[in-house]
């Protein structure tokens, strides 16, 4: 299958379709602004409570004449425009497949070796998250603003989540098997472009393990090395494995922690960031306070989440990085101890302030505004080399209403795109018929046997209708994904039970499925077949999620809270269950009061919960396994969004011993 490296088939088209858009754009920039200067959010509203000269006011006074004549005078052109636009759309293709040609511009990225299914296995780590780039007045209904803005900083925190080394500390303690929920994503500065001097950041993964699973810190390593050592599976790249032992639970005396610490900043003077600048976001949401770590360029993030190693050239001694990880474990346990719970759990789970290191694919939704996907785009190209996004359809092309906005749905990869696919969903209702809101199937290449079998894996990535009630419209999507999925694995696959030429690995969906497990209004929903053919690791059924997953939808009237408006805080915030009654939206009831947080005496369990990761083990290789390995809510959009991004990692056991 050809991927669609742009909107159109030919240049002409996409000339004619930047004019006529040219014409359009003046009318649809200055109505966004002007009814966005009427739709204030709370921090706005907070902002003006202060000003005793009512300045703004003044403002929407002079500037609103100013706009509406602007906008009788852009209509014309606008007319003309839309004209143009509106047919063209029918030879519009239904995304744009991106691929970084300079992988110099990765500068934030590890470069993959191909898995090729010799070790034990690979873990694969899946990403999703709804981010609210709408058109600024539209996102506004939702609390947040500035969407440019917004657009640069998240996919500025993803990867720099994302592009951290991951390093995980298993503890040998009798008396505490685990290290705070926020040890265990915890993070350092990304590297950057200058290689003489490199940062290795620490995060610090919660584990019951007594064994030593050996060291496979490089990705880049020879045949030869990965030959030698054959004590690390293949999926660990990056990673640095660190014992810390139970005797003296990692406590260093005053002295030894001077020592460290003077060690680990005197090396060379602080890193830029990844693109060299200097300035924060200009919006609210981006201010770093004291412990915010969302974005991994400032020094300023807490203690409890920061841990920084300078290395000059040369060769590195990892009994000094290891006594530096032991000293800010001993930290982590000091200032937050909490014992893991569900120890019957048969994998890690946590809230985590940061996305988890080795992010390999991300999905996101509502990615509506084109401008903000580009800023977006190119945030993430500097980590993720493959890039589908403008995904859907305008107009009345390819379904029954006509299409204002796209589907919303973007999708970033570290590994090649092989097959792409989109399909509309038809039956929306309401303000949901005005986008192309649909499912997108993609093929992924992940690695190659010895006898030259591709390993592939498919993800799915989704958006459900989102009105309240509309319990019947999501089923028949849910229905009409399955169908789209199957078929689209039939139309790619290349092999046969006899003569197989490829191996699947996996098989993912992600995406905002708009209706909660727990909720007695979705009950159609969480009794849905899907749910026979793929598992969702935070359920125990039709009903019941289990006792650690919480709610991914959260009260936009909080966003900007002091409590919750960092990365840290809103982790700490959530880690409570008074917190999460606070700042998290529940299940509407006719008992409860229209308040949020005048009602939480009353609220059961952990929140809404729409946002979802999903894998099978049907239709996979035979002789393979796939397991979940860790599942993360993660808090480093805290005032980017009103969701919560969620993380999946999956290890895939080949059943085969190291060489």
């Amino acid at each position: 299958m050809v991927l669609y490296t742009s909107p159109f088939p030919n240049s002409f088209l996409s000339i004619l379709h930047s004019f006529s858009w040219g014409l359009i754009f003046p009318c649809y920039w200055l109505a966004d602004r002007l009814v966005a200067s009427f739709v204030p959010t709370t921090y706005e509203k907070r902002q003006r409570a202060d000003d005793p000269c009512y300045f703004h006011a003044l403002c929407i006074i002079i500037t609103t004449p100013i706009y509406l004549a602007l906008l009788a005078a852009s209509l014309p052109f606008a007319l003309i425009g839309f004209l143009l636009w509106s047919p063209l759309q029918s030879a519009r293709r239904p995304y744009i497949y991106s691929r970084l040609e300079d992988k110099n511009h990765a500068n934030g990225a590890t470069l993959l070796t191909e898995w090729k299914a010799a070790g034990s296995g690979k873990s694969f780590c899946f990403g999703s998250a709804n981010v609210c780039l709408l058109p600024d007045s539209l996102a506004r209904f939702n609390n947040v603003f500035n969407t440019q803005a917004r657009a640069k900083e998240i996919g500025r925190r993803i990867r720099n989540g994302a592009s951290r080394p991951q390093i995980k500390i298993y503890i040998d303690s009798p008396t505490n098997t685990s290290i705070s929920a926020a040890s265990f994503s915890s993070l350092v500065s990304p590297q950057g472009g200058d290689n003489t001097n490199r940062t290795v950041n620490a995060g610090i993964k919660r584990t019951t393990s007594m064994e030593y699973k050996g060291d496979n810190s490089g990705s880049n390593n020879s045949e030869e090395d990965k030959g030698g050592s054959g004590e690390a599976n293949e999926g660990e790249e990056n990673t640095c494995i660190v014992r810390i032992n139970g005797e003296d639970n990692g406590h260093m005396s005053d002295t030894e922690t001077d020592t460290v610490n003077g060690q680990a900043h005197a090396s060379g003077p602080a890193e830029p960031s990844l693109e060299g600048e200097a300035d924060i976001s200009k919006t609210p949401n981006h201010k770093q306070k004291e412990g915010d770590s969302g974005s991994l360029d400032s020094y300023s993030a807490s203690r409890e989440s920061l841990v920084k190693v300078r290395v000059g050239d040369g060769t590195v001694d990892q009994s000094t990085v290891n006594n530096k990880l032991l000293y800010k474990a001993s930290i982590m346990k000091k200032t937050s101890v909490r014992k893991k719970k569900h120890t019957d759990e048969t994998f890690d789970h946590e809230i985590s302030a940061f996305f988890p290191a080795n992010l390999d694919f991300l999905c996101l939704q509502e990615v509506f505004d084109k401008r903000a996907a580009e800023k977006l785009k190119e945030q993430l190209h500097h980590y993720f080399e493959y890039i589908v996004y403008d995904v859907g359809v305008y107009s009345c092309h390819g379904c029954c209403s006509f299409k204002f906005m796209n589907s919303g749905l973007l999708f970033a990869s570290r590994y090649p795109v092989m097959d792409a696919a989109y399909h509309c969903y038809p039956n929306g209702r309401g303000t949901d018929s005005l986008a192309s809101k649909g499912a997108l199937f993609l093929k992924v290449q992940v690695g190659s046997t010895p006898q030259d079998q591709r390993i592939v894996g498919y993800i799915s990535c989704t958006h459900l209708q989102a009105i309240a009630g509309d319990t019947t419209v999501r089923c028949e999507q849910l229905d009409m994904l399955q169908d789209w999925l199957s078929e689209f694995r039939k139309s790619t696959s290349s092999s046969s039970t006899a003569n197989p030429e490829e191996l699947v690995a996996f098989d993912v969906i992600c995406g905002d499925l708009n209706f909660d497990n727990c909720s007695s209004e979705d009950k159609l929903e969480q009794q849905h077949s899907l749910f026979t053919h793929y598992k969702d690791p935070c359920r125990i059924g039709p009903g019941e999620d289990k006792p650690w997953a919480i709610g991914t939808l959260l009260d936009p009237e909080g966003l900007y809270d002091e409590e919750v408006c960092t990365p840290d805080n809103l982790q700490k915030v959530l880690e409570s269950e008074e917190g999460r009654k606070g700042y998290l939206v529940y299940p509407t009831s006719k008992n409860h009061s229209s308040s949020q947080k005048g009602r939480k005496a009353s609220l059961k369990g952990n929140g809404r919960r729409i946002d979802y990761m999903l894998y099978t083990e049907e239709g996979l290789y035979l002789e393979w396994k796939v397991e979940v390995e860790e599942f993360s809510f993660i808090t480093q959009l805290a005032g980017l969004t009103d969701h919560l991004p969620v993380a999946m990692r999956l290890m895939v056991s080949t059943g085969e011993d190291d060489p």
